[in-house]
């Protein structure tokens, strides 16, 4: 069988560092599911979940990213993330609180800056809450 390494890295700490057979993010343009032996690539990504399908253990681990970059080569995936959160760490409490903290923000923004930077901070939570439900949905 065929596996390919990956490496999840933010920039607190290595999140992931493993081989798997199968891996699948949220690329810039959309989803991306990677393979062992590929076509090298280097992409930004979106927030959202990090999907690996372990090799050693047939489970998936998931990660929520808030961002960051992909690189893939024939036989390691690097994902270079902003902030990475395992999934069994995620809290959706607090990300709702976040989310809802990130509306109130928008919708008192004085200026233009102040409302990107709570845009951002609300898609950041929306997509982590999307996680959450997906992660809860495979445990089910």
């Amino acid at each position: 069988m065929s596996t390919i390494h990956v490496d999840v890295v933010s920039a607190e700490q290595l999140i992931f560092s493993g081989e798997a057979k199968f891996v699948a993010l949220p690329g810039e343009s959309g989803e991306l599911g990677i393979l062992p032996k590929h076509t090298p690539l280097i992409t930004r990504i979106r927030p959202g979940a990090v999907r690996i399908e372990r090799a050693d253990s047939n489970e998936e681990e998931f990660v929520f990213v808030a961002g960051g970059i992909l690189e893939v080569q024939p036989n390691v995936v690097t994902v270079l993330a902003d902030t990475a959160i395992r999934g069994h760490d995620l809290d959706e409490a607090k990300a709702n609180e976040a989310k809802k903290r990130a509306e109130e923000a928008m919708a008192n923004a004085a200026s233009d800056i102040d409302f990107a930077k709570a845009q951002s901070e609300f898609a950041v939570m929306a997509a982590q809450l999307a996680a959450i439900q997906k992660l809860r949905s495979k445990r089910h």
